[in-house]
Order: C-alpha cells, then structure tokens, then sequence
C-alpha cells in the first residue's frame, strides 16, 4: 500500500471514532478504540510501543512510548488537550527521528472537529 493510501486510511479511522465518541475522553479511551478500528479495516497496528533512546552507542530504555505504529510505518501520536501545541509536534517529530521512520500522525480527539486537531508530519 502506498504512504498516502495508507495515511488516509489511518484519518478515515480516526475520523470513525471521533464522530462516534466525539470529544472529552481520556487520550487512552480512543487509543484503544482507534486500534481496533484501524484492525477492523485489516491493518497491522501495534499499541505503546517501547521507544528506546540511542546514547553512546548503547540502548537506554527512558520509557517512551509510541501510541501506535500502524503497518510498522506510521506513528500515529494521540491527545486528548484543549489545543495541540509545539510540544506535542516535537514529540512526534522525535518519536520519528529515534525509530528511523519518516511519516507520523498526530491526533487532538479534544476538538469539535477532528480536521482543526490533526496534523502530517514527515521526518526527512
């Protein structure tokens, strides 16, 4: 599947769960949701996934977690805020960089329309 088909599929998902849960739960609450939606649609999806930092040559386990790698691809980054900051970009953008990947998603559930909290991000 193409990068572009499959981050549309991943929105559509997204967009699914959004217009059935609408907004004001726990970031939790539509990570599990989004994953089984995204299963339903036949795609490989793995939730929190353990990210390690690289220092020195050596893998150190800081805790980081990737909300979902869906097709061992795309990090899809959620949140439940009341307005997507900087910050959260950052993460994503990190999150990238230390799995070697290049397309992430990020997701803010907590706006009325989902098209004002979503934002592509590539890691060249």
């Amino acid at each position: 599947m193409q990068m572009n088909d499959l981050t549309f599929k991943i929105i559509g998902c997204a967009y699914t769960v959004h217009s059935e849960l609408g907004p004001g739960l726990l970031e939790s609450a539509y990570r599990t949701c989004l994953e089984y939606q995204l299963r339903q649609e036949g795609l490989d999806c793995v939730s929190e996934l353990p990210l390690p930092v690289r220092f020195h040559d050596i893998e150190m386990k800081v805790g980081y977690r990737v909300d979902l790698l869906v097709e061992d691809r795309v990090i899809v980054e959620l949140k439940a805020v009341e307005k997507i900051c900087k910050v959260h970009e950052a993460q994503l953008l990190t999150y990238l960089r230390l799995s070697g990947r290049t397309h992430g998603l990020l997701f803010n559930f907590n706006e009325a329309n989902l098209r004002n909290g979503l934002k592509r991000m590539i890691n060249t």
